[in-house]
């Protein structure tokens, strides 16, 4: 019997990593510039996800999860070549909430704890960025964002069994990154509208 949730789910790691290729190009060329930690981090939220929506039972839908923690560790390595190293505490509060999601996991054995710490981890990781965007909003490569999206919206109709264990986290990754692609550019247009240059300052610390 045909399963259009295999269909989907391979679809959606497809433009995950279709939308990965122009941010890993800028960050090669110098234009895009990822923070070390956050990607860690990142790889690391998604991790913990993608073994908590198979326990879950998320099936092929979880295949999405497992591919972007791949691709965000390698942008990771990546980011080791960027000037940006320094820890924030926004970095260090996103840190606690991932730790917090896998201790609770595994003393509850409840899968939806870790979802639910690690997608308040995620959000808040994305703070620093939004701040930065608002001044610098040419420093991000909108593309990956937009297909992110797209990815994750997909995913969620690949799953195979849909609860708050392998929806919760996807959901909340098409808000985060919907609502940073609509601020890129309404920013953007700002800036070419008053036909002036973003400030040059460093990046955000």
């Amino acid at each position: 019997m045909f399963d259009y949730k295999i269909i989907l789910g391979v679809v959606a790691v497809i433009i995950g990593f279709i939308g990965y290729i122009p941010y890993i190009r800028d960050t090669l060329k110098g234009r895009t510039r990822p923070h070390v930690f956050s990607w860690f981090l990142w790889s690391l939220m998604e991790g913990i996800v993608f073994f908590a929506q198979l326990a879950g039972g998320a099936g092929i839908g979880a295949a999405v999860t497992g591919a972007a923690a791949l691709t965000t560790f390698f942008i990771a390595i990546l980011a080791l070549r960027s000037e940006d190293k320094q820890i924030t505490k926004w970095d260090l509060a996103s840190l606690a909430g991932a730790l917090v999601g896998i201790i609770l996991w595994r003393i509850t054995n409840n899968p939806l704890l870790a979802v639910i710490f690690v997608a308040l981890a995620d959000a808040l990781a994305y703070a620093p960025t939004y701040r930065k965007s608002w001044n610098r909003p040419h420093e991000e490569t909108l593309i990956e964002y937009a297909l992110s999206s797209v990815k994750w919206v997909m995913s969620i109709f690949a799953l195979k069994s849909l609860n708050l264990t392998t929806f919760l986290y996807p959901a909340s990754l098409v808000f985060t990154n919907s609502v940073f692609v609509v601020l890129l550019i309404m920013r953007r247009r700002h800036f070419a509208k008053a036909k002036t240059l973003p400030p040059q300052t460093n990046r955000l610390k």
